[in-house]
């Protein structure tokens, strides 16, 4: 279980919000070079801040909402169900953002996670440092 440690002070607070957007900022820049890839150049950095923030919202969302209430009257399998609805979510996010199809929307999901390891290897390579057990191997 992922246990969670909020901060309990007012600098606290400020530092963590400052991380979540500078956190937002770097997630957001795989999936503009992605977008503008995909789109042929139609699309901006405020297209893939909007998609990011989006669809994890919308991801989270769908997923409690649909785990929760469904979970009372199917069970267990629920929670298959909820990532699969969250999934398709957080794909209509992203199609609605870039102005896409659902394929596009998706080649742009996967472009955009290959970026991202690009990006990993740079920024560890130069700096030492790594995003934190994001890949599977």
């Amino acid at each position: 279980m992922i246990s969670l440690h909020l901060p309990s002070t007012a600098l606290g607070i400020l530092v963590y919000l400052v991380g979540l957007v500078i956190l937002w900022v770097i997630v957001s820049i795989p999936v503009y070079f992605a977008g503008k890839a995909v789109t042929g150049g139609k699309s901006d950095f405020g297209d893939a801040m909007g998609a990011t923030l989006g669809g994890a919202i919308g991801y989270l969302v769908v997923l409690f909402v649909v785990s929760y209430f469904l979970g009372a009257v199917i069970g267990d399998s629920a929670g298959a169900f909820a990532v699969v609805l969250a999934l398709i979510v957080w794909l209509a996010v992203f199609r609605a953002s870039f102005r896409t199809s659902w394929l596009r929307a998706i080649a742009i999901v996967l472009l955009s996670w290959v970026f991202l390891l690009i990006l990993s290897f740079i920024v560890g390579a130069l700096f030492g440092i790594s995003f934190p057990d994001f890949f599977p191997f």
